[in-house]
């Protein structure tokens, strides 16, 4: 017999909770104060062995650069005096003198009054000279003579001594990252060796039984760790030295051990997950037993990103990330960057940022300051930036957004229409090529794929069917994927496109029920029957989906006014759907074929449903308008789609 365990105490869970949310501003703050001043651990290093390094120490000039007068061009030294009479009319005679000038040879004598010295391009300009005339602009005289046709001015094509670099001139400060040309400006200067500062090593933990390393088989409630590898890159590209120490259990003893081997080894320690006050979250209970002060914060008033947790243990940084990815990334970058990049010696991050309209209400939270990813795309006469509403757990919501935009903590929305700021994750935004925004379907990857490899953005939002509309009326994207039914008509689609939308015909699929084969609830019976049995049985849960989706209104067209149980549970993707019927947490929902079978689960067809486009007809002469369109007619693109369970229109 399985003996359920006692619950905690209320008392402990009570005296667990968050002691005191700070806002960001004052947890960064408290931070930062617990750390610096501090000196920068710093090394020498040779030129060759400092690309990527930054500079610990601002760096003068030992010399002038160039460290004296010389020519830009191949020609003559003279004396700008001599040919002030010069014209095409009024040839001026100079004799030249017996040296030639050129690089790496010191001059050794002077220019007088009528004579010229031959000089190379970088040739050290001789005593007398005060102007260098182009070869091309003399002629001979002679043997030992040249005309010039042409009056000239004094430091006409010289380079002055100093006129690059000037000796004591601040060349290179602080924090300066050193790439190429700041190895070719110290080259010059004759300076061998600099001193860097010195990467901080920073150890990397992942915690929780849940987690398996990339590579591994997965076993049931598994997940990967993603956060190990994520982390540990982010940290190498802000100026630190990541060790990835790997994944440990829930155990309090062994997570102990790892902790303070890291702190031991490491300047800095960054940990994610056991940050929530959960029972198997020990990370912040450990860290009051490893160094003085202690928890500096735990709790920001963040979202995403509460449950962050800063301390400093005997000098030495250390941060608890919360478990979910995005959360995790979204309070590093914001949070830890910027100390990380102090003690790497580097200056500030800058970053850059755009004006766009939210096309879209954005819920919010008050007391929270709430950080939204969003994904930019072009409207008719602005930028448009669409939430990515995956939520805290989704990997892709940094890797696919291109900013994020900020809601005040006083507000608890950011209304449709509203223009603001977003913040960008690069220094520069790419406007996709092509925008898709609307229903998802896994066959558009197969259609895009090609577009992608001849170097096309391609950016797919998915919204749903009559989101996909809306945005394809305000002008916001180049086609709406959408399978929509018309009751009246009984038809798909056409009924739904107004002046300005045209339908392009994409493919067929074919929607039913999902269940786990072996249900004898659902087999052998066809979808109405199917969705009648289960009407009938209180215990059996279906999965819905999202409203706006074409697939939500085929199912309430199946359900008539009925609410089962497990109606409320509205999740975005046809993948979703059969991921909990497949895991048992639904017994039945509605998908598209290929789906099912690819979950191993059984199917009842419904209908065949035609997941076409509309497009936008003012932009259907786009170039990757045009390319998508010669893609989704092409051989390879429907034999894809046939392959995969689908059939082209």
């Amino acid at each position: 017999m399985t003996m359920i365990p006692k619950p905690p105490d209320r008392s402990v869970l009570e005296q667990e909770q968050f002691l005191k949310i700070l806002s960001r501003e004052e947890a960064l703050a408290r931070f930062e104060a617990a750390l610096f001043p501090r000196a920068l651990p710093c090394q020498t290093r040779k030129l060759a062995d400092a690309l990527g390094k930054a500079l610990a120490e601002d760096i003068t000039a030992p010399i002038d650069v160039p460290p004296f007068d010389r020519s830009n061009v191949d020609g003559f030294a003279v004396r700008a005096a001599d040919l002030a009479a010069a014209g095409e009319g009024a040839a001026v005679r100079l004799v030249l003198n017996g040296e030639t000038i050129h690089c790496g040879t010191a001059p050794a004598l002077q220019v007088a009054a009528g004579t010229a010295t031959p000089i190379a391009t970088g040739g050290p300009l001789p005593r007398g000279a005060d102007a260098v005339v182009m070869v091309e602009h003399t002629q001979p005289a002679g043997s030992d003579a040249i005309e010039v046709r042409r009056a000239t001015s004094p430091g006409q094509f010289v380079s002055y001594a100093g006129s690059d670099i000037a000796r004591g001139e601040a060349l290179l400060r602080a924090g300066t990252i050193i790439g190429s040309r700041e190895i070719g400006m110290l080259a010059a200067c004759g300076i061998a060796e600099v001193k860097v500062a010195r990467k901080p090593l920073v150890a990397v933990i992942s915690t929780g039984d849940e987690l398996v390393q990339p590579g591994a088989a997965l076993p049931p409630a598994a997940i990967y760790d993603t956060n190990g590898a994520i982390v540990a890159a982010a940290i190498d590209e802000n100026g630190g030295e990541a060790v990835f120490l790997g994944a440990i259990p829930d155990d309090e003893a062994r997570l102990e051990a790892a902790m303070r081997g890291a702190l031991a080894d490491a300047d800095m320690l960054v940990l994610s997950g056991g940050t929530s006050k959960g029972a198997g979250d020990l990370s912040h209970r450990i860290i009051g037993r490893l160094g003085e002060p202690g928890i500096i914060a735990h709790g920001v008033a963040l979202k995403p990103g509460k449950p962050l947790c800063l301390a400093v243990c005997d000098g030495k940084p250390v941060v608890i990330l919360p478990g979910f990815p995005t959360s995790a990334m979204f309070t590093f970058h914001d949070m830890i960057v910027p100390v990380l990049r102090k003690l790497a010696g580097l200056p500030p991050r800058s970053d850059a940022k755009v004006s766009a309209t939210v096309p879209v209400r954005i819920a919010s939270e008050l007391g929270r300051t709430e950080f939204v990813m969003v994904s930019l795309v072009e409207g008719r006469d602005r930028l448009i930036a669409y939430p990515s509403g995956k939520g805290s757990g989704a990997i892709t919501s940094f890797a696919q957004a291109d900013g994020f935009l900020r809601i005040d903590a006083l507000a608890d929305q950011m209304p449709a229409g509203t223009e603001t700021e977003v913040t960008l994750f690069t220094p520069h935004v790419r406007v996709p090529d092509l925008v898709i925004i609307g229903s998802h379907c896994t066959g558009l990857d197969l259609v895009t794929a090609g577009l992608a490899h001849v170097g096309l953005a391609v950016r797919s939002i998915a919204v749903g069917s009559l989101g996909g509309l809306a945005a394809a009326k305000r002008g916001e994207c180049d086609l709406a994927p959408i399978h929509l039914f018309d009751d009246k008509s009984e038809t798909y689609n056409s009924p739904y496109l107004v002046e300005g939308l045209e339908l392009v015909p994409g493919w067929r699929r074919m929607q039913g029920i999902v269940f786990r084969k072996g249900d004898q609830r659902f087999e052998g019976l066809d979808a109405r029957e199917a969705v009648a049995a289960a009407l009938k049985d209180p215990a059996c849960i279906m999965v819905n989906r999202n409203q706006g989706a074409g697939t939500r209104i085929l199912i309430d067209r199946l359900l008539g006014g009925a609410r089962p149980e497990g109606y409320w549970n509205q999740p975005r993707s046809h993948n979703a759907v059969a991921a909990a019927v497949a895991q048992h947490r639904a017994d039945w929902g509605m998908t598209i074929a290929p789906v099912a079978h690819a979950a191993g689960l059984g199917f009842i067809p419904l209908a065949e449903e035609h997941y076409d486009f509309a497009l936008v007809t003012a932009r259907k002469d786009r170039p990757a308008v045009r390319a998508f369109l010669d893609a989704l007619r092409s051989d390879e693109a429907r034999a894809a789609l046939q392959q995969a369970g689908f059939r082209p229109a």
